[in-house]
This record gives C-alpha cells, structure tokens and sequence, in this order.
C-alpha cells in the first residue's frame, strides 16, 4: 500500500500553518504572500476549509481559523499524556548520547522540578531521580530557569548552555529551554553526565541532538515552528 500521502490535503494543512499569533487574520493576498501555492488553488482549499469549520471569513475576505480547531485542540489536550509525549524523546536522547535525560519544570522562588528522567544502565551517571527538586544555581539547567522563567537578559550565549562543576566538581550538562502552546516556556531539557567524560565527546554533535529534540518536543506541546526557529537556531 503507497504511503505517499494527499498532496490536496497537505496543502490545506499547509494553508492552516501559516497562520500564528503575530497573523491570526489575513487576507487572500496575504495568505498568498506567506504559500508557495497560487492564489487560485488557495482560495479553492479555503473555501472547503470554511465549510467544514476549520477556517471562517470575515468582513473584507478577511480569513481567521475556525471553530473545529478548537474543538480538536481540547480533544488533544484531554487525549494528552504527558510522560508519553517526554519519554520517549528522553529515552532516545540517553540511546544516541549515553548521557542522563531530564526534563525540568519550573516550582517557586526559582527553583525546579525533575519530573522525568531517562538514565543509561551502564557507567556511572548524575544521580539526579526524578521527582527531586533542584534550588537556584548558575548551571546550564539554573541559567534557562533564570532567563526563561524569571526574565533576566539573555545575552550573547548560543543554545543549547554548558556548565561544568556548577552543582558539583565533577558532573557537567547542556540545556535548553522547552515551550508550549502560546509559545510560552514550559520546562528544560538537560543533558548530564561526569565531566571527565563530557570533556571527550563531540560538543557540537551533542548541541545538535540536543536542539532537534528541544524543537520535536516543543512542537509536540503546541509551541510553534516560527517562534522555536528563533530561539534555537
């Protein structure tokens, strides 16, 4: 059986993705501007798309989404477990790196939560268990919770942040921001392990795995494609 796909389909999800929170409403000629499709096919695949629910025309052909996205999104979030959306890009992170997965969620005053976790079964690794709260420090995971959760500066550093040392003289890490629906930050994903060993391995390889799962993942949690190009690229 071919696995090619509708190509009509995918262009109406193609028209659906172009709108964000900075164009919720856009015109025809806008819509054209932002697709690769011309601006018959688009107005066909609009109308079919307003007469199903999934997007509504206004005054001056002023085109928004519809009603039956919303409804989908509230069967998704009800649907929506989240160890089975982290887990396993946790696991397959510990597979290609042989390093400790976590996934941080911010608490009060600055601290943090580890609420999933995936560790290697073999070495020895950031004995780090989930469930563990972790206070305010200078770490990698401690820099994303200050920029990202508490709003101080950024600066010049590129993503995903290294530290080494920070919570103990001999563990290191990267992390990286996650984000969700809204594009609003929502946890970290850390990367740790001994820093004899980390000093070894190929740092921009483990940027790179780091950065695909970071934007996977947010993508999953409803943050979107424009917003995370911004921030991880």
């Amino acid at each position: 059986m071919s696995n090619d796909g509708v190509i009509a389909v995918e262009r109406a999800l193609s028209l659906l993705d172009c709108f964000s929170p900075q164009s919720p409403s856009m015109t025809l000629a806008e819509l054209a501007a932002k697709s690769p499709l011309h601006k018959t096919t688009i107005f066909r695949l609009l109308n079919s798309l307003e007469r199903s629910g999934y997007v509504v025309r206004g005054k001056e052909g002023v085109y928004s989404l519809g009603p039956r996205l919303l409804y989908l999104g509230r069967v998704y979030e009800r649907g929506l477990q989240l160890a089975d959306v982290v887990m396993p890009i946790l696991t397959e992170l510990t597979r290609q790196t042989g390093e400790s997965a976590s996934y941080y969620t911010p608490q009060r005053d600055g601290a943090r939560l580890c609420l999933f976790r995936s560790q290697p079964h073999e070495g020895l690794h950031s004995q780090v268990m989930a469930g563990s709260v972790m206070p305010p420090d200078q770490s990698s995971t401690g820099r994303v919770f200050t920029i990202w959760d508490q709003l101080a500066p950024r600066g010049q550093d590129a993503l995903p942040f290294f530290s080494s040392g920070m919570r103990d003289p001999y563990s290191a890490s990267w992390s990286i921001p996650i984000f969700g629906a809204e594009d609003r930050f929502v946890a970290a994903l850390t990367l740790a392990g001994l820093s004899e060993r980390i000093r070894k391995l190929d740092a921009d390889r483990m940027a790179r795995l780091l950065r695909e799962a970071a934007k996977a993942l947010s993508m999953r949690l409803g943050a979107t494609p424009e917003a995370l190009d911004l921030i991880y690229d």
